[in-house]
Formats: structure tokens, sequence, C-alpha cells
């Protein structure tokens, strides 16, 4: 993917401007009487052009910027934010935190994060990409990967569109601790989605490719071809009777599963006690074929960062390690609440990794037999208290390890703990779109409802 080099400055501020404008606003907070303070500020641009049916359908060119501010008077805190980057702004933006704060209640867990755990060495983690091509070389993108959805077959009658996005930011956190750091970052996209119609039968599907650079994100072809693929395979589908039968969750909804294990492990959940896996440190909570490794340091991971939100150094480490929890997800202020340290997690997971074996989708069907081979999740359907898990599903019937036909309308329900400790195994076939990197995974058992 060809891309150009940037020459002229990219943001309207450098890093230097933004952390010296922080610094002064500490300041004010200081001469205001805060015991302690911190700010961020964020920058950012982008541009997005989509099309559908071979004709332009959006431009758009976005700019924000914006400061947050909080303030501490003892353990009152007070919390305030603008979009306007100008001194009186600044000013009077501290002005209202200020003023927040001396109305707030005392809160003991309140406070900047101990200057101990904040980053002293900050890596370079090469997240800054510019994708620079013009508005008519992202609309010319945006068609190549439409039409190479379209050509896959000729019931694809219509499309949502296809869209290529750009977008840059740059931000830089300071407390009163003596910390200062900042760092620009990039993000770019490729995504489509048709539809195909076969009598009665009308399907939708899409794909996306993400990625910090733009030399890594798949062709705007492979993801047209592919979102034309999945669209047509679903054509016909019908319903299955109801049953307890295994069920596969392929690797894009599998990050899904993922996310609901980091919700029950995240320190706003725990102390307030609405999650299903209070007090599992150490214990068992995945089948031990599974183990997660947080990587907040991988050279252009989408979830990369050498600090959290608090300036509290990343570090590497084992989250689960063969179905055994290892720590929890904490910012400052969960931590205190619980009485534990931070896991420098204020903000959220930095680039998990799922281990998985040796099986490729195809292999994990073999294994499988007879079950359903789940690709699309709809509806919320989930209780973190209680980990009951109830959602609408589409996907495919799996007979003796070959995929039968399409299935729709139908409804896939368990409890999390028991999924979690069903896994059976997790594919091979990793996929990196997100935070959340792993295969597809294959659970034992669970309620199928249909007919």
């Amino acid at each position: 993917m060809d891309q150009k080099p940037a020459s002229e400055p990219r943001f309207t501020y450098s890093l230097a401007q933004l952390q010296e404008m922080s610094e002064g606003v500490l300041r004010l907070a200081k001469t205001a009487g805060a015991s302690a303070a911190e700010a961020e500020i964020n920058l950012g641009f982008g541009q997005n052009v989509s099309v559908r049916m071979g004709e332009t359908e959006t431009i758009e060119y976005n700019r924000d910027k914006g400061i947050s501010v909080s303030v501490y008077f003892g353990q009152q805190m007070g919390h305030a934010s603008t979009t306007d980057l100008s001194p009186q702004a600044l000013q009077d933006t501290v002005a209202a935190a200020c003023n927040i704060a001396r109305y707030t209640a005392q809160d003991e867990y309140c406070g900047l994060a101990d200057a101990s755990l904040l980053a002293h060495d900050i890596p370079d983690l090469d997240l800054h990409h510019p994708w620079s091509f013009s508005v008519e070389q992202a609309i010319e993108l945006a068609q190549a990967c439409e039409a190479a959805a379209l050509e896959v077959d000729a019931r694809i009658t219509n499309s949502e569109g296809a869209g290529v996005s750009t977008y840059e930011g740059m931000f830089a956190y300071t407390n009163s601790h003596g910390f200062s750091a900042g760092y620009p970052s990039s993000r770019h996209g490729i995504s489509c989605s048709v539809i195909a119609e076969d009598g009665d039968s009308m399907q939708r599907d899409y794909w996306y490719s993400s990625a910090r650079c733009a030399d890594d994100l798949d062709s705007a072809h492979f993801v047209g071809r592919l979102a034309g693929e999945r669209t047509v395979r679903r054509l016909g589908g019908g319903r299955v009777k109801t049953a307890q039968v295994p069920v596969l969750f392929e690797a894009p909804v599998a990050s899904g599963l993922i996310s609901h294990l980091v919700s029950a492990i995240s320190g706003g959940n725990l102390y307030r006690k609405s999650s299903f896996l209070l007090d599992s440190l150490g214990k068992q909570v995945l089948a031990p074929c599974v183990s997660i490794f947080e990587r907040p340091h991988l050279k252009r991971g989408l979830a990369s960062a050498p600090f959290d939100n608090e300036g509290v150094a990343t570090q590497e480490r084992e989250l689960v390690a063969n179905g055994v929890l290892q720590g929890y997800m904490l910012s400052s202020y969960s931590a205190r609440k619980l009485g534990m340290t931070t896991t420098g997690n204020a903000g959220g997971n930095h680039n998990l990794l799922v281990s998985h074996g040796e099986l490729d989708l195809h292999g994990l069907l073999k294994t499988m037999g007879t079950g359903l081979l789940v690709t699309e999740l709809l509806g919320h359907g989930i209780n973190l208290v209680t980990g009951d898990y109830s959602r609408g599903a589409a996907g495919f019937w799996v007979e003796n390890g070959v995929i039968a036909y399409p299935v729709e309308e139908i409804t896939i329900a368990g409890n999390l703990r028991e999924m979690f400790m069903q896994i059976v195994a997790v594919g091979n076939d990793v996929l990196v779109q997100g935070s959340k990197q792993t295969g597809s995974i294959l659970i034992e058992r669970m309620t199928v409802a249909g007919e």
C-alpha cells in the first residue's frame, strides 16, 4: 500500500507545546490552592471516504482538540474539560474544576497514581504512520474494494458501501508528580459491506482491516472479496431445532468472549460487586488450555501504550496462566478501593493475546463434529453479575465436521462461567482487528434455540 511521507507539520501544536500548555494548567491549579492536579490534551484529525454502488457517498474531514483537567484539594476532586485551548479558556477550565472540587464530598480513594509507579523510560512503539493520499485516491481505493465484492457472485445485487478512513492523533499527559509525556499515533482502515439476494433470501455481511500503518492493511481487493464471499455463503439460511450442542465462535466474534472476561475482572465491576468473577484471583476461570498475555509494548500494536491514562508504566504480564487468573484490570482508584495496586490499565487493556493450539478453523470444525459455527451475534443479553449469556446469532450448522447449511434467527444461551471452563480449543486463525487477538473458540456445549 502506497504510503507517502508527510512533509508538512501534521498537528496544530507540537508535543513540546502541548506539554508546556499542560504544565501551565498545573501551575494555575497550584496557584488556586490545589494540592495536586493532572491534565490531558488531545489533538486529532482524520478523513473518511465512502462509496456505494460505485458512486461517492460521503467525504468527511474532521479535526478536534480538547483538554481535560482534574484538580485535588486533599481528598476532594473536581474535573472540567474544554475544546478551546486559548489561555483564557484554560484559566476558566481550571477555575471550574477547582470550584467543583470545593463542593464535592471527600473520597479517600481519589488522587493521582503513586509517583513510584509512573513511567520513566518511555519506549518508542512505532505508533505513528501518516497515510497521505488525495480524496480522489481514497475514492478509487473504496471503489476497487466494493467492485471486488460485487464481482464475487451475480447474486450480490446491492451494497451498503465501502469506506477508507485515516486518523492521526497526539496526546500529552502531565501531573503534579512531575510526570509529563505524550506521543502521536495513527489508525487507518478499509471496510466493505454488501447485500446478496437469492429468491426470498436476502443477506448482508462485511469485512474490514485496521492498522496503525497503511502498509499493514489488507488490500482493498482482499477486503472486498472476503466481504462478498462471506455474504453469499449466508444465502438460503434456515433455523435449527432447539438442542444442546457444541458451539464454535468464529475469530471475529470470539474476541467478544474475551471482552466479557475483561469486563468481569475490571476494577470498577469488582469493587461494585457487579461481576460473576469476584474473588477469582489465583483461581481457575478458564479451561486449562487457555492462557492470555497482555503485551502493551508490541510495535505498531492497535492497543499498545508505554503508559496508561494516569502515566503509570504499562507492563507485560500473563493475565491468565493455563486457565488460572493471575491479575485484574485496575486503575489507581479501583486498586485503592480493593486494597491493591494499579495494574496500569486506566483506560483499558493493552493487546491481549490468547494462546492457541495447532488447529485452524477447518480443524476445529472436525473436532466439533456436529454443532453450530457462529459468525454473527445480535443483541446484548449479558448479565455480568450472574454470568448469564443469551444472544441472537447467525452462522452455519455443521455435521460430521463439515458445514451443512447456513442458519439464522436463532438464540444461543449459556453461562459465561461455565462457557469459559468448557473451552475445548482455540484456533490458530488469529485475527488482529483490535485490542484482543484470538483465534476461533470452541465451547463444549451451549443451548441453541431455534424451532
